[in-house]
């Protein structure tokens, strides 16, 4: 009875260290910017709203991997708006967020580490492979 228990802990304990959301096709290619004004010369597409689960039962999953999940939904949703850039509008709450999307043509072409925040808090990306 207390084996099945155990199990069932740690292999919720080693899939929250997973992350569960991939880069789509063409996501690797958006720029993440830091929050703030928006981004001179570039025309905005809209907004994107994403969410993942932030707690799994009684466990709160790591602040950081649910930044990094949201963030790449975002990414992987800008292309759909013809947008090459994404910038939070707030920080995660519940695991929701919200960021609004840019295209600012031959700006973008280069996708580089997020600056961070003026709170300090958050994270910066930085592309894998190319």
């Amino acid at each position: 009875m207390i084996r099945p228990l155990i199990l069932a802990t740690a292999t919720l304990v080693l899939a929250s260290g997973c992350t569960w959301v991939h880069m789509a096709p063409g996501a690797s290619a958006v720029r993440v910017i830091g929050a703030g004004g928006p981004p001179a010369g570039c025309a905005k597409r809209g907004e994107i709203a994403v969410s993942v689960k932030d707690s799994v039962a009684f466990y709160e999953r790591n602040n950081l991997r649910v930044r990094e999940e949201l963030e790449t939904l975002a990414r992987n949703e800008a292309p759909g708006l013809d947008a090459d850039t994404i910038q939070p509008l707030a920080p995660p709450l519940d695991g929701d967020q919200r960021f609004a999307a840019y295209h600012c043509g031959a700006t973008a072409a280069a996708p580089g580490p997020a600056p961070a925040p003026a709170s300090g808090q958050g994270a910066r990306t930085y592309p894998i492979g190319g």
